[in-house]
């Protein structure tokens, strides 16, 4: 698979339409099945430890133990080592919060994606998807007083993106993946996938659109081989000038996905 379909192929980082979706539904603005039908899009989707069921069940069926919440008691954390921001302190949700990179506080319960690869009886290999819920100490509340507005998420990520561009061609990293041009063309392809539900100002959905798309491509970045980066050093001044990029896509996914609604 070349590096642009590969790029294509990456998911928006799941805890993100779900939190997107699931604070649509409970404004009222889009029906439950259809929340959950989104956040699966065409892989399957599980639950396991919901509260009162013994089995894993449906992510549709799951959704129904979220129907007394706020739509501000549900919020997205895309936590990184050493930098927890807005997990809820030690604890099973918050360590396998930061393993995924990515998980989901909703009221009294965390909601973290784990990816399963399996393969076919024809060696065919296909993905589900097992959230796992853990019981919090204490319930979401409003916005952290931390938590950017969409306005400073935008201009966070605005700066770092200009700075990790000068940084990159004063390295002459532009040969490091010359192919990713190609993936971010794929990715910019409506997709369904960098769009926020109704409910969203422009605003938060333009930075989701976009910080969707960068995100992506980040993660295709951090697996990629060094390529035109041919020594130990320009392999750490790549890194140093992506770090603060992929810290304010993370803080701009975060600030988009938790906006308030209209």
């Amino acid at each position: 698979m070349s590096p642009a379909a590969r790029a294509a192929t990456l998911q928006a980082r799941r805890a993100a339409r779900f939190v997107a979706w699931v604070r649509a539904w409970r404004a009222g603005l889009v029906p439950c099945d259809d929340a959950a039908a989104e956040i699966a899009g065409d892989e399957e989707h599980m639950v396991s430890d919901v509260p009162g069921t013994w089995t894993d069940v449906s992510l549709a069926d799951a959704l129904a133990s979220l129907s007394k919440l706020h739509p501000d008691e549900v919020r997205l954390v895309l936590p990184a080592p050493g930098d927890p921001r807005g997990l809820p302190g030690p604890g099973p949700f918050t360590g396998t919060a930061l393993l995924a990179g990515e998980g989901v506080i909703a009221g009294t319960l965390g909601f973290v994606p784990e990816v399963r690869l399996h393969t076919s009886g024809s060696g065919d290999e296909f993905e589900t998807v097992l959230w796992r819920v853990f019981v919090l100490p204490e319930p979401a509340t409003a916005p952290r007083f931390d938590d950017p507005s969409t306005a400073e998420a935008e201009a966070e990520l605005s700066a770092e993106l200009a700075t990790a561009t000068r940084t990159l061609a004063k390295l002459d990293i532009a040969q490091w993946r010359p192919e990713l041009a190609g993936a971010i063309e794929a990715l910019r392809k409506p997709d369904g996938a960098t769009d926020l539900p109704p409910g969203y100002d422009p605003r938060a959905r333009r930075l989701y659109a976009r910080a969707s798309i960068l995100d992506r491509v980040l993660a295709l970045a951090e697996h990629a081989a060094p390529g035109g980066a041919i020594n130990g050093y320009e392999v750490q001044q790549r890194d140093a000038a992506l770090r603060p990029l992929t810290t304010a896509c993370r803080r701009a996914l975060v600030a988009a996905c938790n906006a308030p609604l209209l």
